[in-house]
């Protein structure tokens, strides 16, 4: 019922950085803690950040820490994702992916498990 389009992916040399959107439309809500899931090709997906229906709350995946930030502005339904320092590794198909639950304040024991709808995902290729 909730409708999540991810954008702002691309190419980009290692240490660049790029910023990713996530526009959600439909049946919204911000009671819901939002998250940014990544999958690259032959490895399960990975929660790469979540943050709380506050804003306050926040998690990363220990590989993206100091990297990347994970924001939302819940009056315009948008969350965020900025990524510098861009490694290779870092190369994945990104989904925007809202939670099962909503009030939820165990937000640093989240996992990709626990997000329902997801968006289409946006691409981030990372360069040598």
């Amino acid at each position: 019922q909730v409708q999540l389009v991810e954008s702002g992916g691309g190419l980009v040399q290692a240490g660049g950085s790029l910023r990713l959107s996530c526009a959600a439309s439909g049946r919204t809500s911000s009671s819901y803690a939002m998250g940014w899931v990544r999958q690259a090709p032959g490895k399960e997906r990975e929660l790469v950040a979540a943050i709380g229906w506050n804003g306050m709350i926040t998690y990363y995946t220990n590989s993206v820490k100091g990297r990347f930030t994970i924001s939302r502005d819940n009056a315009k339904n948008t969350v965020y994702l900025q990524m510098i320092s861009l490694k290779p590794e870092d190369t994945a198909l990104y989904y925007c992916a809202t939670d099962r639950r909503i009030w939820r304040t165990d937000i640093t024991n989240m996992g990709a498990a626990d997000f329902g709808s997801w968006g289409q995902g946006t691409q981030v290729t990372v360069s040598s």
